[in-house]
This record gives structure tokens, sequence and C-alpha cells, in this order.
């Protein structure tokens, strides 16, 4: 099966300061995590980023509310996208050198709100004693859901670093229960029921000016199990690190190995392949999100495919999981910030 570099990495089972009193990478921080271990104490302005991501997909409908501080740039955005008859709509604020658009984000994943504030969007990801509490209010849309964390609940937490002053710890987490409600242009739709999944994307770290990553994610069940995907690729390159895991029945499995993506970038409604050791998937695109803001010094261009997983997956044992119709997304995103 194909597949790419295989890399040792330590799994971290205590609370760890993400940076040194410096503010450079703390080097007991490489490595990963099944639960949200480290606080990113970031120093200095200007190259830190912190951001949080929510995408709620339910057998209808998907929506994301989004928050990220870049220093001198705030974020604040949301998506939705019917999947039935693939209309969909972005809206988004960003707002220079902000001061009071955002309150401080937490240090620790889990550990305290988020709250953007835009000139007609307001955002807010609130701690509750069972999970996240999700409230957006903007021009065309409006949402009310509730994230669960069951206790125990495990997330896949990594540190990448690219050197000692430029570093990422990301949290990735899927498969989590959510309900409530959306207002759409005035229409009200439920979350409700087994088959609505929540994926969260936490980040806090100091960027290089110029990346390009991959990153796929996938909740669902499949034959009777519960299966998480979640992978990445490019931005991982010649680090000690991957941000590919599974979510195998509750059980995060994490995979130290670089996959091989296979897409056409002349044609992202193709079928994608990702591959390895231990992943053999087919993505099979239904919506291609696509963004492309350039102001010279700021850049974003990305095609997020929304789509379905098939194939099979292996866990550390040998046991073959089969992916059948996986609902999620793969990513291509490059950034200049």
């Amino acid at each position: 099966m194909a597949g790419g570099v295989h890399k040792t990495e330590p799994e971290i089972t205590s609370e760890v300061d993400l940076c040194l009193p410096s503010g450079r990478l703390n080097p007991a921080a490489v490595g990963w995590t099944r639960r949200p271990l480290h606080r990113a104490n970031l120093k200095g302005w200007g190259r830190n980023k912190r951001f949080e991501y929510w995408c709620i997909a339910t057998p209808d409908f998907v929506v994301a509310v989004n928050v990220s501080h870049g220093d001198y740039r705030v974020t604040l955005a949301t998506f939705y996208l019917d999947r039935k008859s693939l209309d969909a709509f972005s809206q988004a604020e960003i707002h220079w050198l902000p001061r009071d658009r955002v309150d401080p984000m937490p240090e620790r994943s889990g550990r305290g709100d988020t709250v953007g504030r835009g000139d007609r969007m307001r955002i807010e990801m609130r701690q509750t004693p069972k999970g996240t509490s999700l409230r957006a209010t903007t021009p065309r849309l409006n949402v009310e859901l509730d994230v669960v964390e069951d206790p125990g609940h495990e997330s896949m937490g990594v540190v990448v670093p690219w050197d000692d002053k430029r570093f990422q710890y990301t949290r990735k987490d899927n498969c989590m229960p959510v309900s409530g409600r959306i207002v759409v242009d005035g229409r009200e739709r439920r979350v409700e029921g087994p088959d609505c999944y929540a994926t969260l994307d936490h980040g806090r770290g100091r960027w290089p000016y110029w990346i390009t990553w991959n990153w796929a994610s996938g909740s669902g069940r499949s034959q009777g199990h519960e299966i998480g995907l979640q992978l990445g690729a490019k931005w991982t390159d010649g680090t000690p690190s991957t941000e590919n895991a599974l979510r195998l029945d509750g059980r995060i499995e994490k995979i130290s190995q670089e996959h091989e993506w296979i897409y056409d970038r002349q044609d992202w409604m193709q079928p994608w392949l990702i591959r390895g050791d231990r992943v053999d998937l087919v993505f099979t695109p239904l919506y291609d999100r696509v963004s492309n803001f350039d102001r010279i010094i700021v850049c974003s261009k990305e095609h997020q495919v929304f789509g379905h997983f098939d194939g099979h997956v292996v866990s550390e044992s040998g046991k073959r999981y089969a992916v059948e119709k996986i609902f999620g997304w793969a990513e291509e995103v490059h950034r200049r910030w």
C-alpha cells in the first residue's frame, strides 16, 4: 500500500507549556495527546495565530463558524451548505489592527470562552458543563447549537515544530454529538439525531509567512462502528510530527506516517485518494467551497471540498474497518499571513 515517511511521536500524558519563558518552543511540548494538555502561553506580537473553527454536519446541511486572531488581523466567518440543493453561502468580516473585536482567547482548549464581535456578526463559543455552546448572529444565519463532550472523550492534539521560533499546536476533534437549531434566511432548521456531528479545529502557534496544507476530516458510522477520520499533509513535511489519527469507537489511534494524497488541481470535483499503511480511502466530492482572498501581503487561496469517504482503515491491532459513505471534507489551502 502507498505511504510515506514513518515518524516517532511520543504521547504526552501530563500538562505542559507550549513555550519556554523566552517565548521559544518548549521541547517537552513536542508530541501528541488524547486530551487537551498543552497550555499555549504564546508571547510577542505579529506572528501568533489563534483560531477556533467548528463545522457541524447533518444529513441535510453543513454549517461552520470560525473565529481567527492573527495579532494584526481578526476574521469572523460562517458558512452554510444545503446538502440536497447544494445552495451555499459564506459570510465573513476582516478587521485590521483589532482592539476589542475578540476577547482574550483561552490558552488551553476547552478551558475558556471565545467571543468575536464584528460590525454585523457576533460569534460565541462558550464552555458548558456538558461541552460547548455555539451561538452566532449574522445577517443571513443564526446559530444556536450545543455540542456534547462525554466524560473520557478523546481527541487528537499534536505540536508541529518547524523550528524553535515557529510551531503550531493543533487539537482536532470529531464525532461529537450536537443538537439545537439554525435559522437560514428566516427558515428554521433543526439539528437533532445520531447522524449529526460536530468537528473542532483548535489552533495556537507562531506560523511561517507562507504555508500550504491538506486537511481531511470525517465523522460517521459504518457497519456498526463509529469512525472518525483526521488526516493532514504538506504542512508537516520535514517535521517530526503528523496530524494523522483515527477515532475507532471512541478511541484515538495516532498514525505517525505521512500519507499519499492524489487529487486533480485542475478539477477539484474528481475523486481524491488518501493512502498509507493503515488508510486506503477514496473521497468523492459533492461541493467545492472556493475562497480566494489576496491583499498582496496577506493571501488565502483554498478549496474545501465536501463529500463522502469510502474504503477502509486499519487499527493498531490489525483489524480492518470498512469506511462506507462517511461524510466529511478534504481541502487544500495556501496561506500568506
